[in-house]
């Protein structure tokens, strides 16, 4: 496929919007920790390492990424077993209202969600006090920030507002619950930046947001809400008009590429027909528009969804992968749960059937909260974030005691750190040392915050058979994995 037609599938889909102004300055009075009685109390402290066990990871010869869309922890894993889930006097303030709003289980297979622009998680957090959820929905038909849906306002005013404090257990989500009681779950993973889709995504790659003037890396500067310029690039309906961005910074791709390491993108329509005309959209795929990308002629390097189902079946998986969704299959509100998850568990199959499993490691995450509850205040490594907390399932044959939660400190960052300590020796994103220097404020990979994912394999043990799911599996009981 011609990449021009290409970058103009994958730019169909999702209405986003944003905000202009930054506040950054809000930033530095967050500080991570549960407030006063919340969840499990205070979080446990990160798990020591433990090498021994890890000397075998050069086994994971394959890392898959799969990034579904706009859900947090405890909307999806808040009353987990021994996870640091929702606490029990937890009730946010409604401003419509005399009355605080308490989590509730909402069985609804399509949400709206709620505004989750950097002005929206501000108003969320309220400086640590995990509060404004509520409130943000209520100002979002006023101006707050960025739209949840189209018509935005009757969707992000669904339930009467209270949208955003549902969750969701084992009777929505069994696959995703049943995969946690498998392999490892972890509850203090952050999104790296303290915004919307976009930013996340390129942080993704490239543990970096900004805006770029030319395509030099060194024109480019921090920026965590529109990375370009309005009016010169947005969307309407989720296509760009204007000039197409300019991503110039370096991304991961270019270490790999160095260094011969193997990597694709996939993206697409339905993964049953190779279809792209109903594809993801661009702000889930920024690659496309990395100079160093179409520098070093890898754009072909963005595929299908289709043939990632032919490369995992024939045992051509790269090194690394990406795998991030259409609109109908992300999860993203109003996406229906029942089709994200049933595209995810065919992912995840596909690898576990496929020969290179006993060398693969997946990670399975989601962008940022969605604008939905968490009481999880995030904490502050930079002027950039961390953003709210997420969803974060390690799957792999070498994972450590079936269903362990790890409550570590971790980002995804910490996913880009892990594939650079085993495919590139060590080498960072770093503009000193990487050889293509930007002005990225921070080496996100080499903050301690980060998280070090290596002493969640156990290599000492045999490899263990994949959990194969069925698509639509049968609903499991509220509250205890399946």
């Amino acid at each position: 496929m011609h990449l021009s037609t290409m970058r103009s599938i994958l730019t169909r889909g999702v209405r986003l919007a944003w905000v202009g102004a930054l506040c950054l300055a809000a930033c530095a009075s967050f500080a991570e920790g549960p407030r006063a009685g919340a969840g499990s109390g205070t979080l446990p402290a990160a798990r020591p390492a433990s090498r021994a066990r890890t000397q075998g990871i050069q086994r994971i010869r394959h890392v898959i990424i799969i990034i579904q869309e706009n859900r947090s922890f405890d909307e999806y894993f808040g009353t987990y077993p021994g996870a640091n889930g929702i606490p029990d006097d937890a009730c946010v303030p409604d401003p419509a209202s005399a009355h605080c709003r308490r989590p509730w289980h909402d069985p609804a297979d399509s949400e709206g969600g709620g505004p989750h622009s950097f002005v929206a998680a501000v108003g969320d957090i309220d400086r640590g006090r995990m509060d404004g959820f509520v409130r943000e929905v209520r100002r979002f038909p006023l101006g707050s920030g960025t739209t949840c849906g189209s018509p935005p306002a009757s969707l992000c005013l669904r339930h009467g507002g209270t949208d955003v404090m549902g969750y969701q257990d084992a009777r929505e989500i069994p696959s995703y619950w049943r995969y946690a009681a498998r392999y490892t779950l972890f509850d203090r993973f952050f999104s790296s930046v303290n915004s919307w889709s976009l930013p996340a995504h390129l942080f993704e790659i490239s543990a970096w947001s900004a805006y770029c003037p030319t395509p030099q890396p060194m024109s480019c500067a921090n920026r965590v809400e529109n990375p370009a310029d309005p009016p010169d690039y947005g969307y309407a309906a989720g296509d760009f008009f204007g000039p197409a961005p300019t991503y110039g910074w370096t991304d991961i791709t270019y270490l790999l590429h160095r260094d011969g390491v193997s990597w694709k993108y996939y993206v697409g329509g339905s993964d049953r027909d190779g279809d792209l005309s109903d594809g993801t959209p661009g702000i889930w795929a920024p690659i496309l528009w990395f100079t160093d990308v179409a520098q070093d002629g890898q754009l072909g390097n963005v595929q299908s969804h289709a043939q990632y189902f032919a490369d995992a079946a024939n045992g051509r998986l790269p090194s690394v992968a990406w795998i991030v969704p259409n609109l109908a299959e992300s999860e993203h509100p109003t996406a229906g749960l029942r089709a994200g998850q049933a595209y995810v568990t065919r992912v995840i199959d596909a690898a576990m059937r496929g020969p290179q499993w006993k060398s693969t490691a997946i990670f399975l995450t989601w962008d940022d909260w969605g604008g939905f509850y968490d009481h999880v205040r995030p904490p502050v490594v930079d002027a950039n974030g961390y953003g709210l907390r997420v969803p974060l399932i390690l799957i792999s044959p070498y994972t450590r005691t079936p269903g362990a939660i790890d409550h570590q400190l971790a980002s995804f960052d910490g996913i880009l750190k892990f594939v650079e300590d085993n495919f590139l020796h060590g080498a960072r994103l770093d503009p000193k040392t990487d050889g293509r220097p930007d002005r990225r404020p921070t080496v996100r990979e080499s903050l301690p915050d980060a998280g070090d994912f290596r002493d969640d394999f156990d290599f000492a043990a045999p490899p263990r058979p994949g959990l194969q799911l069925p698509e639509y599996p049968t609903p499991g009981p509220a509250s205890t994995p399946p």
